[in-house]
Order: structure tokens, then sequence, then C-alpha cells
């Protein structure tokens, strides 16, 4: 044998070997993505892409890349809220190797990637509101055995996520529906659920002639609005505030809020040091001078920053829509909006999480703007 390489064995320092071997262990290599091939995104070609994978290898090499890369898929695919697609990508592990067989392997988190893997997937189900079945834990029993974290995070969710299924006392269908006018429809009823006696009305901007944009109106307003409406004074103008955001889950929609005069204080003139008249309180022996507070009775609608009089969203949520509505409620027993101003406020909202309609060319109108 040769002497120098012995040498040079020798002389080698251990930490250098171990540097070496972990910047061998750092090479990037390009995985293939099966799902970005296939050209239509159905749930069948991504339960096919899942049996493929499932038949070309027996001992199932590269699972846990496999299924961070369909969970990813998913929503391209449109089957994020579906369980016989989660189920699937359980059964994709292998069964019996990643069970622990004693109490160390069981604190230690045997096989942590694989359980770590399967941890995500859970927690995706959840995210996207899927509620787990009795097969799934059998099949995360035979993949992790009992004393698994997968399993465990399984119990957690079978315990919450039924009670905060339908404890929303706003229901909203399985499937929320595609057009932009329900959508719509279902926010401003769930915002004006308040107030049993709203009624709620689909307009069309094509009702009035001097209208730019041809859109949808949903506006709600109740009897007791109306009343209040018709009391706002002449001299004390109108605003319209918006627009906001309510979440219908994964969509958001844009409402407006007409707001009239704010609600006055109430103001207490009697002297409270005045001891000549001190009615003492029945069924409260002892006990000198008034327990409870004044209180003056006002509506739902107002408010501390004004009166809520009126609620819409429209196609566009642009000024000329929001003034076609103005008009509208005119038309619709509010006579009095013919001589009250009306101040806009608008905001604009961010452009990536509204619902809009193609707006067209908009411009100024005699009522006044402020942004």
């Amino acid at each position: 044998m040769n002497v120098n390489l012995i040498r040079k064995i020798v002389r080698t320092r251990p930490t250098n070997i171990f540097f070496l071997r972990w910047n061998s262990s750092e090479k990037k290599i390009a995985t293939y993505d099966p799902f970005y091939a296939k050209p239509k995104k159905t749930k069948e070609t991504y339960l096919e892409v899942i049996t493929i994978f499932e038949n070309q290898d027996t001992r199932r090499r590269g699972h846990v890349e496999f299924i961070y890369a369909a969970l990813s898929r998913m929503k391209e695919f449109g089957v994020q809220k579906d369980l016989e697609v989660y189920k699937a990508l359980v059964d994709v592990l292998p069964k019996g190797k990643f069970i622990p067989t004693n109490i160390f392997q069981a604190e230690f988190m045997h096989y942590p990637k694989q359980q770590q893997c399967a941890v995500d997937l859970l927690e995706q189900m959840e995210d996207n509101g899927v509620i787990p079945d009795s097969e799934l834990e059998q099949m995360l029993l035979n993949i992790f055995g009992r004393r698994g974290i997968p399993l465990r995070k399984f119990w957690r969710m079978m315990y919450w996520m039924p009670k905060f299924k339908n404890l929303s006392p706003w229901h909203l269908p399985e499937q929320l529906p595609g057009d932009t006018l329900e959508l719509a429809r279902l926010a401003i009823q769930r915002i004006t659920s308040v107030d049993p006696n709203t009624k709620i009305n689909t307009w069309q901007t094509e009702e009035i002639e001097a209208s730019l944009d041809k859109t949808w109106i949903i506006s709600a307003q109740s009897i007791t609005q109306q009343i209040l409406l018709a009391e706002q004074p002449p001299t004390e103008p109108l605003v319209i505030k918006g627009p906001f955001d309510v979440y219908l889950r994964d969509h958001v929609v844009t409402y407006f809020l007409l707001l009239g005069k704010i609600r006055p204080d109430y103001k207490d003139e009697s002297d409270t040091d005045d001891v000549s008249d001190m009615p003492r309180p029945p069924g409260i022996p002892g006990v000198i001078g008034k327990v409870t507070l004044p209180q003056v009775k006002s509506t739902i609608h107002e408010q501390d920053d004004g009166t809520i009089v009126a609620v819409c969203a429209t196609g566009t949520s642009s000024r000329d829509s929001l003034l076609s509505w103005i008009r509208l409620l005119e038309k619709n027993n509010n006579p009095l909006l013919s001589s009250i101003p009306v101040i806009f406020t608008l905001v604009a909202p961010p452009s990536d999480v509204s619902l809009y309609e193609t707006q067209p060319a908009t411009q100024n109108d005699k009522i006044e703007f402020k942004e």
C-alpha cells in the first residue's frame, strides 16, 4: 500500500470529512411534478396521478415530496374540500413501518418527516373545513399507530370541528354561487339580519336615464330606517361611507353605508345635590336614591358615528353606481333625498380582495365627493 496515501488519511481531520459529506448532500435536485403535465384540471386526473405514483414503486420512495406537491396543487384542481382526495393521499404512505415499538420512539417522534407531513395534510383539511371520518382514523392508526402525532391531531379535529361547523347564525350553502349578484345578496342579508323587517331590493342602474354604469344594485332598507331618514334635518347632509369588506368564506364582497344624523347625547339636567325628593326604590330596603341611570331608547340603526339609513352593494362599486343608488332610493319611498345634500367619502379598496364586474367610464356628478 502506498505510504503517502496512508499518511494523508491519518492527517485528515474528521471535521473535514463531515464537512465534505454535508456539502455533497446539499445539492439541489430538480424534481418532476406529475400534476403540472395534466391538461385537464379535474378530480379524476388528480386521482389518476396518485394511482400512477402508487403503482410505479412498491416501496413508495419519495412519498413525502409527492404528498407536499399534491397538497400545493389541490386548489388548482378544485379538490381542496374533497375528503376522498385527502384519504387517497394518506393511503400513499407505507403501512406499518412508522409504528413505534417502544416508549422512546413514541415520545421522540418516530419518523418525524413522515409524521409532520401527515400533520400538515390534516391542517390543510382543517383550514378548508373538511371534517374527517372514521375511515381516515383507521388509516392513520395502521400507518403511525395509536401513539402517533397525526392520530392525536385527528382526535383534536374530531372534537372541535363538529362543534364549530354549524355555530355561526348566518348559514351559508355548502357551494357558494359563482355569480357576484347572488354573493352580494347573501352578504347584504348577513349584514342586515339585525333587523328582521329589512327589505332587500335588486335594482338596475338602467332605471336612471342619466346613469353611466350599467350594473346592478343590491339595496337594503327597513321601515324603521325610512322613518329615521324622514326625520333627517334638511340642513344636515347624508354621508356615504365605504367600501367595507364582508367575507363569505373565500370570497369578499364590498358594501356601502348611507349615514344620517348623529344620535344626540343624553344630558341629565337634574341636580344631583338636591335632597328634597329622594324616593326609596321598592324591594331594596335601606337604600336611598336611584340605583339605575336614566337610559334613552334608540333603535339598532342609531350608532355613535351616525344613523344607518340604508345599505347597498353594487356591481362596480363606482361613484356613478352609488349616485344611481341614491336616486333609486328617492324613487322608492324616500322623497326627502331630493332636498338633502349627500357627501361621498370613498376610499379606494384593494383590487385583490374585491368582487367587481367590468367597470365602464365614470364621471363626477353635482353631489359632493371626498376621498
